[in-house]
């Protein structure tokens, strides 16, 4: 039986370069032949191994989210809420400066906040993502709070949003040229106010 020609390039490398390309120049920026360029294939191609630009960019929203971001999706295995929290501002803040990454923030939220009709749907993933991300962080409040390891009267829900909103400024402040340590300091700063329980 005929079987189809082997694809002769490796998925995953391939879906890294498109996020490189992808967080350099966000979802409307980037068009399908700067994919084509720096995947290093052909349209045809591009389409048959990851479908059209929209699926592609999930699955680099996933690759992302697996790799350099994986401290978004690991801050809630910390032991307790605190460890949580600046495991994921001290992530945001790696990310954001790695020389290895674009000098462009966070891909979540620099990708698609400013989109044409078109980007609607990928625009509405990543708010997806980032409400999915924020439920994850008041849901671990909330255990901690049940362990005895969070304040009481600590609103989960507002804790949750507030090192969210620093996570985001962290990567937008990033993007804009704030130097690491500087980043940290404001790391160290937003921790100061963190809600501790009673011993």
């Amino acid at each position: 039986m005929a079987t189809g020609r082997p694809r002769e390039f490796d998925l995953d490398e391939r879906l890294d370069r498109a996020l490189q390309v992808f967080w350099k120049h966000g979802y409307e920026g980037t068009g399908l032949s700067d994919l084509t360029c720096a995947m290093g294939i052909s349209r045809p191609s591009l389409y048959a191994a990851y479908g059209n630009k929209e699926a592609l960019f999930r699955k680099v929203l996933d690759r992302y989210l697996d790799g350099p971001a994986q401290h978004v999706r690991t801050a809630t295995d910390e032991p307790t809420a605190r460890a949580a929290a600046e495991h994921l501002l001290r992530g945001a803040v790696e990310v954001s400066t790695s020389e290895a990454n674009p000098d462009a923030g966070c891909l979540i939220v620099q990708s698609a906040l400013a989109t044409g009709e078109q980007a609607g749907p990928v625009r509405e993933d990543l708010k997806s993502c980032r409400r999915a991300g924020d439920a994850a962080l008041r849901a671990r409040f909330e255990r901690a709070q049940a362990e005895g390891d969070l304040a009481q009267d600590a609103d989960a829900a507002d804790l949750a949003r507030f090192i969210t909103v620093i996570s985001y400024g962290l990567s937008v402040q990033a993007a804009g040229g704030t130097d690491r340590a500087a980043l940290h300091r404001a790391v160290d700063i937003a921790m100061s106010q963190w809600p501790d329980a009673p011993r």
